[in-house]
């Protein structure tokens, strides 16, 4: 019997997991901290992952000690530090500043279908990685990434176009990450032995 469910995400050792929802066969490494993520069907982080405030597509690849969503101080304010919006911790009389909170929250960083994130890098808040993308390992990514491109380096720039954009948008046309299990089960062969365009020359 497969470990990963559809009825329930599979957790490693260690998590800590804040208003979080899961869709189909999600796994989530060891010792990962989620706060308020929605995960699509089938998509994974390794391990010590810190995810905030983000959407993650259907077959995401999330590699370990990736941080998306990472949560920023308030700049043009007096102080840079967190006791004046987590002021309860420091006085019995003081409150968190909810206003503060409830706008982190809304910054939310949103992760394609079918992408690959690699190890150790850093995605912001409000960016969206399009479905297919490659961040390089290492990289700090603070602007929009296209689909079926692959970026690196901090701060992350393009590399190179991973399909080119005919094949690109034929691959979002054909939208594969929606099939249902068994339908993914059926195509597993081509899967494994097609490239792209001849998968799609079978499949579009």
């Amino acid at each position: 019997m497969a470990r990963l469910s559809a009825e329930a995400p599979f957790l490693h050792p260690g998590c800590q997991i804040t208003d979080s929802r899961f869709g189909a066969y999600v796994e989530i490494g060891a010792n990962s901290r989620l706060t308020n993520t929605t995960w699509g069907d089938y998509s994974y982080c390794d391990r010590t992952c810190d995810i905030a405030n983000a959407h993650i597509g259907k077959f995401a690849n999330i590699a370990s000690f990736t941080r998306i969503g990472a949560t920023d101080h308030p700049m043009e304010k007096a102080s840079l530090h967190h006791f004046h919006y987590r002021s309860v911790d420091y006085w019995d009389d003081a409150e968190h500043d909810a206003d503060w909170f409830a706008h982190r929250a809304g910054r939310i960083a949103t992760i394609g279908h079918d992408t690959w994130i690699g190890h150790a890098a850093i995605i912001k808040p409000e960016v969206t990685i399009g479905h297919g993308a490659v961040i390089a390992s290492g990289s700090i990514v603070t602007r929009d990434v296209a689909p079926y491109t692959i970026v690196g380096g901090n701060t992350a720039r393009l590399i190179r176009r991973r399909f080119p954009e005919d094949v690109a948008e034929r691959m979002m046309a054909l939208a594969w990450w929606d099939w249902d299990h068994a339908r993914l089960r059926a195509a597993l062969p081509d899967f494994r032995s097609l490239r792209a365009e001849a998968f799609l020359e079978k499949y579009a």
